[in-house]
């Protein structure tokens, strides 16, 4: 199986740490994982604000670069629900507008093997336990798009459950969003940050270590609230604590 990461803008940008840690993951179960230096935005911001046709040479280039491969694998689930649910209702969009099949044969069979990470590795490689190692205790934040998007469902869980040393505690309020959407944050400031301060809070009142989550862009929001309050909970994405173990720590 020729399975590539697709990385992401923000994990690339500003955590690249997770994309090596996706790496480290699946390399040590047997997976062989290319990076396609090629990859670009997916066209989300682009999408979500209303520049629709601008994002369609972003899903093209997405088409390009990742078709030859077998399974598409993404730490993060906005960016994978954007390929699975979202290049299909461009598609869509431009048979409806008159432009012809060209845009939805494209980017067709793309969603069938694009994976957020924790689906990958229940769905696909049939595993919960990955030998991890991660001696804290940590509480799950089920971000929009992976919990309602993907449907995610327990997988997270399952796969936090086995880590060995992790006590894993339920979060109040856990399905509620913590204000970041994307350009919701930037559009509405006010709002999303009485939303992150309300997460924040609820991560608190469980007296955990650790925030989790398998979307950078949610963690740094969050991150970002939680630094401002002083509270002594910090975000980890949860590709970094499946790929901890007893000789390769996290730190």
């Amino acid at each position: 199986m020729r399975v590539a990461l697709f990385l992401t803008c923000v994990n690339d940008t500003l955590y690249p740490d997770t994309g090596r840690a996706v790496v480290r993951l699946l390399t040590r179960l047997g997976v062989d994982v290319d990076f396609p230096p090629g990859q670009t935005c997916c066209g989300q911001p682009q999408y979500n604000t209303g520049y629709r046709h601008q994002a369609e040479p972003l899903a093209r280039r997405f088409a390009e670069v990742f078709g030859g491969y077998d399974a598409i694998v993404t730490p993060s689930g906005s960016c994978g629900a954007m390929v699975r649910e979202l290049y299909p209702r461009m598609g869509e969009r431009a048979r409806a507008e008159g432009r012809g099949d060209g845009l939805a044969a494209t980017v067709a069979p793309l969603a069938p093997k694009t994976y957020e990470l924790t689906e990958f590795l229940v769905d696909v490689l049939g595993v919960t336990d990955v030998g991890a190692y991660y001696p804290h205790k940590v509480t799950y934040h089920p971000t929009c798009h992976g919990l309602r998007g993907l449907g995610l469902a327990d997988r997270p869980h399952r796969l936090l459950r086995a880590v060995r040393g992790l006590e894993l505690v339920d979060l109040p309020g856990a399905q509620e969003c913590c204000g970041f959407g994307g350009t919701f944050a930037v559009k509405n400031p006010d709002v999303s940050a009485a939303m992150g301060a309300d997460k924040v809070r609820s991560a608190v009142s469980t007296g955990a270590d650790v925030l989790c989550a398998a979307d950078n862009s949610c963690l740094m929001h969050l991150g970002g609230t939680m630094s401002r309050l002083a509270v002594g909970v910090r975000p980890v994405h949860i590709a970094e604590i499946l790929a901890s173990t007893e000789e390769e720590p996290a730190a």
